[in-house]
């Protein structure tokens, strides 16, 4: 939330390049370099998913208002709190969980050692994504989260390429320049996660209850969630009265 104006370029910029390879920004809306990401896709003509804290109706931070506005009407604002919620702190650590759930990989950008972003980056590595931080100078405090990350195994980023290179394995950038044809319009099977993969066949295009789907899948409910919110957001999947269905 402090962020350097350093730190705040390389979120914009990076934001904007990942839009152009065909790669979705997701992020928390918070001051800071949350919010520069989302900006940076914005103002390159991509759209971005922002996941907060707090009801979709209750604007926070305040000073990203406006912002919440162009990602409501250019993107997908995320939230597991009902309409009337109040932002409170014990609820940023929960939202993290659902950003790097979301997610392929997690860019930390800057961090302090006690920054909310390490606990995104363990969520990550908890959840079989990947974790990227972007290295700094060994005088700014906020890299040197980022420098821990890279110590314990993290891939250290100069450029969007070496984040490409890493993701590789399932992203083939067939749909560079297209971000909503990668996230939202249903990608191929080969693109989803075995956790994924296996939601998506345990559904029918008849509603389905989320009991039913913990069943038959044997996950948790918090990790059925996840997964059925994110083949939501690709198109694959849509809500209904009784529970889920597939649609593609």
């Amino acid at each position: 939330r402090n962020a350097t104006r350093a730190g705040l370029e390389h979120a914009r910029s990076f934001a904007a390049a990942l839009g152009q390879k065909g790669l979705l920004v997701t992020s928390g809306l918070a001051l800071g370099v949350d919010g520069a990401a989302h900006a940076g896709a914005l103002d390159a003509g991509f759209p971005t998913v922002a996941v907060i804290g707090n009801g979709v109706d209750k604007p926070y931070p305040y000073r990203h208002r406006t912002l919440s506005e162009r990602i409501a009407g250019e993107g997908v604002i995320v939230s597991e709190y009902p309409p009337g919620t109040s932002a409170k702190a014990g609820h940023f650590p929960r939202r993290n969980r659902i950003i790097s759930g979301l997610s392929r990989g997690i860019l930390v950008v800057e961090a302090g050692l006690k920054s909310g972003s390490l606990i995104t980056a363990r969520l990550a590595l908890e959840q079989g994504r990947e974790v990227f931080a972007i290295p700094g100078s060994v005088h700014n405090p906020l890299a040197r989260g980022c420098h821990h990350l890279i110590r314990q195994g993290a891939k250290l980023v100069e450029t969007v390429d070496d984040i490409c290179e890493e993701l590789g394995g399932w992203w083939t950038g067939q749909n560079e320049g297209n971000p909503s044809s990668v996230v939202m319009h249903g990608p191929a099977t080969e693109n989803l996660d075995s956790r994924e993969i296996a939601v998506l066949e345990a559904l029918g295009y008849d509603p389905q209850s989320t009991d039913d789907l913990c069943s038959v899948t044997g996950l948790p409910a918090d990790q059925l969630m996840q997964s059925l919110l994110l083949l939501e957001l690709q198109g694959l999947v849509d809500s209904a009265p009784g529970g889920f269905q597939r649609i593609a």
